[in-house]
């Protein structure tokens, strides 16, 4: 699935409406037959329906869905909104064609003709479509704000109205949709939290758009699904030993916290890592021996904190570090003296992006491509508040680059960075993972896809999209607020087997 611009997507209906040779009207029939399809898939049409169109192509899109649902002998009807925005050709020809119908059409042009909303209407929002370039004024903005709390059932055709495509829209009068129909791809806007309210649950309806035109465009953001991670999936040579998968030291825990050190050991394991070696305070010794007997166990002189390491650390393939660790000065001195020591990708994350987010000065020290894993408010102590999430986006590509760091961004739509310009959004994950220790999971996948060869950016991507898709599966069995991420670790055997199915 794609990740395109409201510029490529224009570009690409121009695209295929030239080489299938046909007129842009037979376009917006189809968009509108699939609305339809929906409807009728999803039991609306034993319903009445408001159609609120504007003048562009999305009213279009309304006005031809209105004919169709009258076709089908459905309640409807429609209100036109009167703006400054120039009315398309094509918005033109369906206005004329719903005209010769029984369908009443009634135009806004101010706010005393804004319509009492009746309650037990379904509305469909054709107002305004991803082209959108400027905030909805006057009684436009009036209008979507009398949608939204008329308590009304909204639909929203292409994007809600009000919602920039390509960035963001704090501050705009936007559309609070229950159901948004898209139309063949996702735009950026629909991947991002600040967004969620508005549009409600998403479906991606295929239109036909000519697939030759993906193969003459660059995507600045990819969607990384299941047949994505099947390209980077290594299958295990059936003559290999323990030895081909790489050795990593986890480096985790302090008192009160060792849990974390035992969810992220086990998820290394779970990930496919041949050896594992866990640094850990030396009260820990006997909960990882007994609870991980697969796991290597190194000792701190200290009970509770993590104060040293072993000055040789060539033996290990990667070191992920942070879970749990705490702030201690010396656990500091520890983060810091690896960074400038061990110069192989290692992942960082909790404490130990805690540690860096006050040693700034450090972040020149990190080996090329290690992977930061943030969740927002940790991103915000490493490089400031942002205002929006695109600016958040903006800064961890900045980053990503100047620090020669992959950087992932934990949230609903995971995002991930890379140095080389590239950024990606996850399509697995759940509700039920946001809970304390699903990050500890997270870095310990990592480091075992790291250790075993995957490159630092395959193995950020990869581990996402595992850690997610295990979320999903462990979500299924015990329901999302249930769910442990023990129970996440649990199903990575089963997510590796549903990838591993569609490998030929």
């Amino acid at each position: 699935m794609q990740i395109l611009s409201a510029e490529q997507i224009r570009l690409w209906d121009q695209f295929s409406i030239e080489q299938e040779q046909i007129e842009s009207i037979y376009l917006m029939e189809r968009a509108a037959s699939k609305c339809l399809d929906w409807l009728s898939a999803s039991h609306y049409l034993n319903k009445s329906f408001c159609i609120f169109c504007g003048k562009g192509n999305n009213g279009g899109d309304g006005l031809a869905l209105a004919r169709m649902l009258l076709d089908k002998q459905v309640g409807v009807q429609v209100y036109v909104l009167e703006s400054n925005q120039y009315a398309t050709e094509d918005f033109q020809v369906n206005l004329s064609l719903l005209q010769h119908t029984t369908v009443e059409t009634r135009f806004i042009h101010s706010n005393e003709t804004i319509p009492a909303i009746p309650p037990n209407e379904v509305l469909i929002d054709a107002l305004y479509g991803s082209g959108l370039n400027r905030p909805p004024e006057g009684f436009a903005a009036l209008l979507i704000q009398q949608i939204n709390e008329s308590g009304n059932e909204v639909i929203s055709i292409d994007i809600p109205s009000g919602m920039y495509a390509d960035k963001s829209s704090v501050g705009n009068q936007i559309i609070k949709a229950r159901h948004t129909l898209t139309f063949q791809c996702y735009k950026p806007a629909m991947l991002v939290a600040e967004n969620e309210a508005n549009i409600g649950k998403l479906h991606i309806l295929d239109i036909g758009l000519h697939p030759d035109y993906l193969q003459k465009i660059k995507q600045e953001l990819n969607l990384v699904d299941m047949d994505f991670i099947r390209s980077l999936y290594k299958p295990r040579n059936e003559f290999a030993h323990k030895g081909n998968f790489g050795h990593a030291l986890l480096v985790a825990g302090s008192y009160g916290k060792m849990g974390a050190a035992l969810l992220a050991a086990k998820a290394c394991l779970r990930s496919g890592v041949g050896l594992l070696t866990c640094h850990v305070p030396r009260s820990a010794y006997t909960i990882l021996q007994s609870t991980i007997p697969e796991a290597m166990v190194e000792t701190d002189e200290q009970e509770g904190i993590i104060s040293a390491l072993k000055e040789n650390l060539s033996t290990y393939k990667t070191i992920g570090i942070g879970p749990g660790i705490g702030m201690n000065e010396k656990t500091r001195a520890v983060f810091i003296s690896v960074l400038k020591t061990f110069r192989l990708p290692m992942v960082i994350d909790a404490d130990g992006l805690n540690i860096l987010s006050e040693n700034k000065g450090y972040f020149t020290n990190l080996p090329p491509h290690s992977i930061l894993t943030p969740h927002p408010k940790e991103f915000e102590r490493l490089f400031g508040t942002s205002p929006n999430d695109f600016e958040r986006i903006r800064i961890a590509r900045e980053k990503s680059k100047q620090f020669n760091v992959i950087i992932i961004l934990k949230g609903h739509h995971t995002l991930i960075v890379t140095p080389e310009g590239e950024a990606f959004f996850n399509s697995t994950g759940n509700a039920g993972m946001a809970r304390g220790g699903s990050g500890d999971t997270l870095t310990g996948i990592i480091m075992g896809l790291l250790a075993q060869g995957y490159k630092p950016s395959d193995a950020a991507v990869f581990g996402v999209f595992l850690h997610g898709l295990a979320g999903d599966l462990a979500a299924t069995r015990f329901s999302e607020e249930a769910m442990l991420p023990s129970d996440l670790i649990d199903s990575l055997g089963k997510a590796f087997l549903l990838i591993e199915a569609g490998i030929k």
